[in-house]
């Protein structure tokens, strides 16, 4: 079970398999419901389209059930071929995640969001690392260029109402400390409690 107090959503769809795999743990505190999910539009990227299908799928088959040292070799030997492979990178981000080994995976989303700035998957999850330390601003940020890349991403809106939320309750929490007197606050700071409390949300199917 997904837990922690933040609900935003990384991208990053496995590619089907025909496999029963176990499900991922919640990788970081802070975050709620850290969804893989793979963007086809990666995939769309690369060269052999259905090669980058069946390389990604063995890899992960590998890493769900349990070998996380041969995936991770394995991956490592697809890109150093490939590194041109963004698919493969984004695999190897998430993978870095759920090992948790956010420092790593961070260098993966942020080097992705370089090299292919026109992408915006890279930034969200680079957005949710963010937002699971706290660093909303950085979150925020990740999370434009996510909508610079593709003004109608939906999670990418979605993340950043949340980021919103938590900045809107911090800046409030500053002021109560400022002004402990201020009428308006408390009723409000409870409502933003409220919406970025993940209990108070039902997980997405």
């Amino acid at each position: 079970q997904c837990s922690g107090v933040f609900a935003l959503k990384a991208l990053y769809r496995a590619p089907h398999t025909h496999h029963r795999s176990t499900p991922a743990p919640a990788p970081m505190p802070f975050v709620r419901c850290l969804q893989l999910a793979f963007a086809a539009m990666t995939l769309l990227l690369s060269a052999g389209a259905a090669h980058a299908v069946d390389d990604a799928a063995g890899v992960t088959q590998l890493f769900r059930s349990g070998q996380q040292t041969e995936a991770f070799a394995q991956l490592d030997a697809l890109l150093a071929t490939r590194s041109d492979r963004p698919d493969l990178r984004m695999l190897k981000g998430i993978f870095l995640v759920d090992a948790r080994r956010a420092d790593e995976a961070l260098v993966v989303f942020q080097q992705l969001t370089e090299d292919f700035p026109d992408v915006p998957e890279p930034y969200n999850n680079l957005a949710v690392l963010h937002a699971a330390r706290g660093d909303f601003d950085k979150a925020r940020l990740a999370l434009e260029g996510a909508l610079r890349a593709n003004p109608g991403f939906a999670t990418a809106h979605q993340n950043l109402g949340d980021v919103y939320a938590q900045l809107a309750q911090l800046a409030y929490q500053r002021a109560l400390k400022a002004d402990p007197t201020l009428p308006d606050i408390p009723p409000r700071l409870t409502l933003l409690r409220k919406l970025t409390d993940p209990t108070a949300r039902p997980s997405q199917p």
